[in-house]
């Protein structure tokens, strides 16, 4: 059975990789249009490159192989944002900002979910090089514009800041190996596993850690975490950070969740998740990663997100789809070539049969064209 696919592999049909590719210009167009610049990184890299700074989370999903030509073990990429990191940090070299964009497949070994694929179409924007409040803030409304582009809604955009567990760690003394254990229970929101596990941690930082999980909902979450924090300077800078988010971007769907630490490792600000209406799981997902650029020779403010091509084509309205118009042979008959060939530029999808050929497969034709005369003219194709 060589026809057969490995597990969580699956070809796109003319249908969808018709409606992806149509998504990937809308959207690349929609960040150059704000001045994001599009980066084609390869598909492999050496092992070290891909597994540094903001890609050390990505190890166990990183599929690895030896360079003939080097003998060093390289790697399939399994997220494109640590190779945007590396062109900032070590090709363009920019003093300012600089905004990158890309479009490409990745590799996972394992799955995401039950329902994910192993090789996602990834699709996102990085801004680098401000440590500002502000740059987050231009992300998120680039990628809400996004989902405007394509005319699929945002029911909610979670907001988090992975700040406050850090400091919350930091002031209770946590070891590295609590610190883990802690972090794992409030990413599933184990509350009876939470108390067992900081029944030693001193207060009131213990019960700060109760509440992270019980902190998410509407913005008014914010007013109650400012009370039930203790007020150390990066909590309350952290919740300042977010309230000035939700402020200045009142069109936006936001919420909060404050127990929200994916990419924990190497996060460090504000981090947030797009859902929407009728999808259970987070459809875009983004934030702030300064330093990622150290390991390249420089460490830069950097914050961005990005999301899977193919699961968006997925939720998008189908929209109207595009019949071709069904044309003879053209061999011969220069008036019939120069007719088809202005339909084309007209943007027409024209299938010229083949000699022989008596019947078109796909694309579907509702029209065709037909002699009268000495011209060619359009009539629909009546169905039997």
């Amino acid at each position: 059975m060589n026809w057969l696919l490995p597990e969580h592999l699956a070809d796109a049909l003319p249908a969808e990789a018709q409606r992806v590719e149509r998504l990937r210009r809308t959207l690349l167009d929609h960040f150059r249009g704000r001045g994001f610049e599009y980066v084609m990184p390869p598909m492999l890299e050496y092992l070290e490159s891909l597994l540094t700074g903001a890609g050390q989370d990505l190890k166990l999903r990183t599929f690895k192989l030896v360079d003939q030509l080097s003998g060093r073990t390289i790697g399939v990429r399994a997220d494109i944002t640590p190779q945007a990191a590396r062109i900032d940090a070590h090709l363009l070299n920019h003093e300012g900002v600089t905004r990158l964009c890309y479009c490409g497949s990745v590799l996972h070994t394992l799955p995401a979910s039950i329902a994910a694929g192993r090789e996602p179409l990834q699709i996102g924007a990085e801004l680098y090089g401000y440590a500002g409040i502000a740059a987050d803030l231009d992300i998120i409304r680039l990628m809400a514009g996004a989902f405007d582009k394509v005319k699929l809604p945002l029911s909610r955009v979670d907001l988090g800041h992975v700040g406050i567990f850090r400091a919350l760690a930091e002031a209770a003394g946590l070891a590295e190996a609590d610190e883990l254990a802690v972090l794992g229970l409030l990413q599933t929101k184990d509350v009876p596993g939470l108390r067992d596990a900081c029944a030693a941690v001193p207060s009131p930082y213990r019960e700060a850690l109760f509440a992270l999980p019980q902190l998410y909902g509407g913005t008014e979450v914010l007013a109650r975490a400012a009370t039930e924090l203790p007020a150390l300077p990066a909590i309350t800078a952290a919740l300042d950070g977010l309230k000035h988010l939700i402020e200045a971007a009142p069109e936006l769907p936001f919420s909060i969740d404050l127990s929200d630490l994916r990419g924990y490792h190497y996060h460090n600000g504000v981090v947030f998740a797009a859902y929407c209406p009728g999808y259970p799981a987070a459809i875009a997902l983004g934030g702030r990663y300064d330093g990622a650029g150290s390991t390249f020779g420089r460490a830069r403010p950097a914050t961005g997100f990005s999301l899977d091509l193919r699961e968006l084509a997925r939720l998008v309205p189908a929209g109207k789809p595009q019949y071709a118009v069904l044309a003879p042979s053209a061999a011969g008959d220069p008036l019939l070539a120069a007719h088809i060939a202005m339909l084309r530029e007209q943007g027409e999808i024209v299938v010229e049969m083949l000699p022989g050929e008596t019947a078109c497969e796909g694309p579907q034709c509702d029209r065709k064209l037909v002699r009268l005369g000495e011209q060619w003219i359009i009539e629909a194709i009546q169905e039997d």
